[in-house]
């Protein structure tokens, strides 16, 4: 459903490290927003909920709910360092279009709520 490169497990990795709590999960998802309709979620989770899917990805816990799976079957998230600093980096196959500022993008099945960039 979801690939995470090598590069992005392991800066995950030392995220939750650095929180101090290594039986964190990693959530994410999709939410409404942004100039074109869909935003991404990332963030560290201590619960799985009954609508969660549970995946163990390079070792990694990762959490997805029901309504996001369809939306980012076959996402890849990767980790890029460059002289500027770092920071994740999406691949959504099912993105058909992305805002300008690139933090939001819809698909051909769901729009969801464009808000004002």
């Amino acid at each position: 459903m979801i690939t995470l490169t090598e590069a992005a497990v392991s800066q995950i990795k030392d995220m939750m490290e650095a929180e101090g709590d290594q039986s964190l999960m990693l959530r994410i998802g999709v939410k409404g927003g942004g100039c074109s309709g869909l935003s991404y979620g990332m963030g560290f989770d201590s619960e799985k909920h009954e609508e969660d899917t549970l995946l163990n990805i390079n070792g990694l816990s990762v959490l997805v709910d029901k309504e996001s799976e369809p939306i980012i079957q076959g996402l890849v998230v990767d980790y890029k360092q460059n002289m500027m600093g770092g920071g994740f980096t999406i691949d959504n196959p099912n993105a058909i279009a992305s805002c300008g500022c690139g933090s939001s993008f819809r698909t051909a099945t769901n729009a969801g709520t464009p808000e004002d960039c």
